[in-house]
């Protein structure tokens, strides 16, 4: 399965909108969705019926036994995290623990163990389509292991399929580079912004530690003209090429209220988004045939 990953940077660009926009026009047969901190892909396209749903674990969290435990103190004064609460007795408060297992290493009494947690939820639907996608639960870490191993599940159940559309983390961190890890392209949605801009570039640099192609398109790109023909020149410079503009448009907040895509809707941003699309399938294509 060759994979082509949307990424944005910074938030809010409308990554999710074009993401949905592909998956419609191209009919794929494998999506996912690796935005695990707030999956939004599922109000966008089909979801079909969910076929396997199961826990993610994360690192261990501390747990302390209260018939073992001596009151000693140790581990409260020494957790880094403040997650020992000493309320009726010594216990731990998950959402603080980082699991790093300092506690259970001082405890004399042997009373702290560091026992398997659940860090969030893999949920796979369909045959065909086939969506992968996952949340993470609250105040839960990982989401890279998650991230990754919402690919993997994608791969093993459209093991046939010919290519797969991926809507990826925002920012720029661990879940972007679990994200990026093996992909066959990067269509990178960026906002004409300064803190769009910079993101985009971050972007375009991990991308080429991987050795990833890498294709940017603008969004609202009629907000802010100077900031895109800034975007522009600096692909030019960067050998990357643009496969379109997208302006702003009052109907795409229509479309996304409604759970349908841009491109259902007669407006001037589902042209430019099916405009962005051929562009990108063109090159994206090609990469296909070479490596099949």
């Amino acid at each position: 399965m060759k994979q082509l990953l949307i990424l944005s940077g910074k938030g809010g660009t409308g990554k999710t909108t074009v993401a949905g926009a592909f998956i419609k026009l191209s009919k794929a047969d494998a999506y996912a969705d690796c935005d695990v901190d707030a999956p939004n892909l599922h109000l966008a396209v089909e979801n079909g019926t969910l076929r396997d749903k199961s826990d993610f674990y994360g690192l261990p969290k501390a747990s302390i036994d209260p018939i073992m435990c001596i009151s000693c103190g140790i581990c409260f004064d020494n957790c880094r995290f403040d997650a020992i609460k000493t309320t009726d007795g010594y216990s731990v408060d998950t959402y603080s623990c980082e699991g790093c297992g300092v506690c259970a290493a001082l405890c004399p009494a042997g009373a702290i163990s560091m026992d398997a947690c659940i860090a969030g939820d893999l949920m796979l639907y369909g045959e065909r389509p086939v969506f992968s996608t996952a949340r993470l639960r609250m105040g839960s870490g990982n989401s890279g292991l998650l991230v990754t191993e919402v690919r993997n599940r994608l791969s093993k159940a459209a093991p046939k399929v010919p290519y797969a559309i991926i809507d990826g983390s925002p920012g720029i961190g661990c879940p972007v580079i679990a994200s990026l890890t093996g992909v066959d392209m990067v269509l990178i949605v960026a906002e004409p912004s300064l803190s769009g801009i910079s993101d985009m570039q971050r972007i375009i640099e991990t991308a080429k530690i991987f050795m990833i192609k890498t294709v940017v398109c603008i969004n609202k790109y009629d907000i802010n003209i100077r900031n895109t023909e800034k975007i522009e020149s600096l692909c030019r410079d960067a050998g990357i090429p643009i496969s379109g503009r997208i302006p702003y448009d009052e109907k795409v907040i229509y479309a996304v209220n409604s759970g349908i895509s841009i491109t259902d809707l007669d407006c001037p941003a589902g042209e430019a988004v099916r405009t962005v699309f051929e562009k990108t399938m063109e090159i994206f294509q090609p990469i296909e045939k070479e490596k099949t």
